[in-house]
């Protein structure tokens, strides 16, 4: 492969407001600034909200719900202040629906992100979420926006 094949697309410049209102929600789930409860995590996600974790297992909208309100309650928060994140792209896949990408970088640990949000009247919601783990040498060397 090489280095244009590998090139990573640039946000339209029309969604850079839409891009930066979204990198501040993610990595999505860690920031309690947007609520941790049960009541504001459902409203955060859409009723078939689901995803994929970078292990490849499928998780349900309710384990996952579970999963961060237990985190908060029993305040075993991940410590997020040494995570990279690069590489944002922003593209619109509809009407108020959009695809979110970065790259993570977790304490050594590399993944591809990817984010379906839908904004409405009440606000942001996440439709979908995959996280794919790859090697420091499959990724691409082309920061974005």
């Amino acid at each position: 492969m090489n280095e244009s094949s590998r090139q990573l697309p640039t946000t339209n410049s029309s969604l850079l407001s839409i891009l930066d209102e979204l990198k501040s929600r993610e990595p999505i789930f860690h920031h309690p600034e947007f609520g941790v409860t049960q009541e504001a995590l459902e409203q955060q996600t859409a009723t078939d909200y689901w995803e994929v974790g970078a292990s490849g297992v499928s998780y349900s909208r309710e384990l996952v719900i579970e999963t961060v309100v237990r985190r908060f309650e029993e305040d075993t928060e991940v410590d997020t202040a040494n995570w990279q994140i690069s590489e944002f792209y922003c593209r619109e896949l509809g009407t108020d629906t959009y695809l979110i990408t970065y790259l993570l970088e977790q304490d050594g640990r590399l993944s591809r992100r990817a984010t379906i949000w839908r904004h409405s009247d009440t606000g942001w919601q996440i439709l979908y979420h995959q996280g794919t783990l790859v090697s420091s040498t499959t990724s691409s060397s082309t920061a974005n926006n």
